[in-house]
C-alpha cells in the first residue's frame, strides 16, 4: 500500500487524540489490536475484549472507568461486539464510538482491523 504523508500525519494524530483522553480505557479485540496501537505510540489504558471470555464478565469489570472507547473492528464481527457492548453498558458508563469513524477518516477507509494500522509504522521509518 502507499500511504501519503498526509495520511500517515492523520494517523499520528489520531493516536495522540487518543492519548488526550484522560480517564478513559480503550477497548480493542485481541493483543494484536493492542500491540499495533502501542507500536504507534498510545500510551493509555487498554483492554483485550476477548481476555474477558464473555460479555457479562467484561461488563462487569468496566464500571471502574469513566469512558469507555470501543476501537473494535469494523468487520461483521466487530460490529456486532459493538451493539452487544453498547446495549450492556450503555446505561452504567459513557462510551465513544467517534474514535472509529475518526480512524476511518484518517486511513480513508484502508483500515477495517485495528490490527492492520502496523502498516503505518513501517512507513514512518522509511
Amino acid at each position: 500500500m502507499n500511504f501519503t504523508p498526509d495520511e500517515i500525519s492523520k494517523v499520528h494524530d489520531f493516536i495522540k487524540s487518543l492519548n488526550s483522553k484522560h480517564n478513559s480505557i480503550v477497548v480493542v479485540e485481541g493483543k494484536r489490536d493492542e500491540a499495533a496501537l502501542k507500536r504507534l505510540g498510545f500510551v493509555g489504558k487498554i483492554c483485550q475484549f476477548h481476555s474477558f471470555k464473555g460479555l457479562i464478565k467484561f461488563a462487569d469489570s468496566m464500571p471502574q472507568y469513566k469512558n469507555l472507547i470501543l476501537l473494535l473492528d469494523s468487520d461483521k464481527k466487530g460490529r456486532y461486539l459493538t451493539k452487544r457492548i453498547m446495549s450492556q453498558l450503555q446505561h452504567r458508563m459513557s462510551i465513544d464510538l467517534t474514535f472509529r469513524k475518526k480512524l476511518t477518516i484518517a486511513t480513508r477507509g484502508r483500515i477495517r482491523n485495528i490490527e492492520d494500522l502496523s502498516v503505518y509504522l513501517s512507513k514512518e521509518v522509511e
